[in-house]
């Protein structure tokens, strides 16, 4: 069996692995270490979990520990797609080089251009970065990626989900031609492919796990949902949440909830905060320091459900998750992959649920096709409370009158969806304007001194016109 000690390390990189506690490196440490500290490129095709993050950590660590820094000329690069990840990675070298002198810099928004103009400006061995945030110091003059030695791409198919390519490419035409590239992704696909083709010289390919592979310590299950009224799906939905969360019990000790949608990832958040889960959102358009405060809640155990969009998916090292709840079918199959792959980690048992609607069946069935098995379906727990018919209006008293008026049924609570009458078709009367119009035209009917003919009083009159007037359109009439 493969031990660190036998990668060629660097006696200060090994101590460190030591005193982290950990012995064996995986299938993708293994095998991208040594090349890697030969000056190899390499290109990693692993799922997440497997320890992409310091297969290329320690070589650079050991690489870098020789040579000295340059003012606004950072030594290495790496790429990664989100802040988050980002983060972690930084996290890594503090654990991996705290016997050697090194400096970095973390370069991602939500944070100071200032304080990160501080860090460059004095020279830095490790610049971990997003690639916006990247370009936005180059662009600025703050920034020189001549003196790069070391790139590394880190989740390069999330970068290709996330539309980040283009700045890849930009930012491979920055640094010199002569750099080593350490390039990592857990699926190849066809653009993935041309990029490692033109960018990368002659790669060391290190392939250790199928795209398809799900955890066999995670059991998997599906939920099929059908709301009975449209109007109510969306609460109906979240409602089901709850009670898939019930059912398991004590045994879901915490969990990560996945939306394909941000929007979405704010509701269910605050809809399961309002029936007393302890939840919070986590998604690429809070503040940096807000994300970094949810994720370390979780990780501590003071937050129990993390709603996540897929900026959590990928590369985030959270241990003990007891369950992954999918509240959509991801649109990607191998998205799926990735979200259930948060739990079940370190040998763990974990299990993950989804919800499918109708109109989810397709990608449901491109998700079974990748992993090539197929997910065992559960009871609805809540099949049996959806209304079969409308329900009545609620009645509630208008603060603006004594009479009770009918409202409509659609919640307006915290956390859950309000739908809007389209002012363009619908005005205060909630009837079409076509009818409305049509009524109109005609007047409102004869009110009670409307004359003797019953015709229909001119627009404007209302119900109170004067018998007077209504007669001397009667006469008019020759009725």
């Amino acid at each position: 069996m493969t031990k660190f000690s036998d990668l060629n390390l660097s006696p200060k990189v090994l101590k460190a692995v030591e005193e982290a506690g950990y012995e064996t490196p995986t299938p993708i440490q293994a095998g991208a270490i040594p090349p890697a500290l030969e000056g190899r490129d390499v290109l990693g095709i692993a799922q997440t979990g497997t320890g992409k993050t310091a297969s290329f950590t320690l070589p650079m660590v050991s690489m870098l520990a020789r040579g000295r820094a340059r003012a606004r000329m950072p030594r290495s690069l790496v790429l990664c797609p989100t802040r988050e990840l980002a983060a972690q990675v930084a996290e890594n070298f503090d654990t991996y080089a705290k016997n050697v002198k090194l400096t970095k810099a973390l370069l991602i928004g939500g944070v100071s251009f200032k304080e990160q103009d501080q860090l460059i400006d004095r020279g830095v061995d490790v610049l971990i970065a997003t690639p916006g945030r990247l370009l936005d110091h180059f662009e600025r003059g703050k920034l020189l990626l001549t003196g790069v030695q070391i790139m590394v791409v880190d989740e390069a198919d999330r970068m290709l989900d996330m539309g980040f390519i283009p700045d890849i490419e930009r930012i491979f035409g920055l640094v010199p031609f002569t750099r080593q590239t350490l390039f990592f992704s857990a699926t190849m696909a066809p653009e993935i492919e041309r990029i490692t083709n033109t960018f990368l010289s002659n790669p060391e390919r290190i392939e250790v796990a199928r795209q398809a592979t799900t955890g066999e310590n995670i059991a998997q299950e599906v939920c099929h949902f059908k709301s009975s009224r449209r109007d109510r799906a969306a609460t109906e939905k979240r409602k089901l949440l709850r009670a898939l969360i019930d059912k398991e019990g004590d045994a879901c000790t915490n969990a990560i909830i996945f939306c394909n949608r941000k929007m979405d990832v704010d509701v269910v958040a605050k809809s399961l905060k309002k029936y007393g889960y302890d939840a919070a959102p986590i998604h690429g358009d809070l503040d940096q320091s807000k994300r970094m405060e949810v994720l370390q809640g979780f990780r501590d155990g003071t937050l129990r459900f993390l709603v996540a969009s897929d900026v959590a998916a990928r590369g985030l090292d959270v241990p003990s998750v007891s369950h992954v709840f999918n509240f959509d079918v991801p649109g990607h199959a191998e998205d799926y992959v990735h979200r259930i792959g948060r739990t079940g980690r370190a040998g763990r048992d974990g299990k993950a649920i989804m919800i499918c609607e109708p109109r989810d069946e397709k990608n449901l069935a491109a998700v079974e096709r990748l992993i090539e098995k197929e997910i065992p379906r559960i009871e609805n727990p809540i099949a049996g409370d959806a209304p079969t018919t409308a329900a009545k209006p609620e009645v509630v008293e208008d603060k603006g009158s004594k009479t009770d008026k009918p409202r409509s049924t659609r919640s307006r609570s915290s956390g859950d969806d309000m739908s809007r009458d389209d002012k363009s078709t619908k005005g205060d009367s909630g009837k079409p304007a076509d009818e409305r119009s049509s009524r109109d035209r005609g007047g409102r009917g004869r009110g009670k001194s409307g004359g003797k003919s019953g015709g229909k009083p001119p627009v404007g009159m209302g119900d109170h016109m004067p018998s007077f007037i209504a007669k001397s359109f009667d006469e008019r009439r020759g009725d």
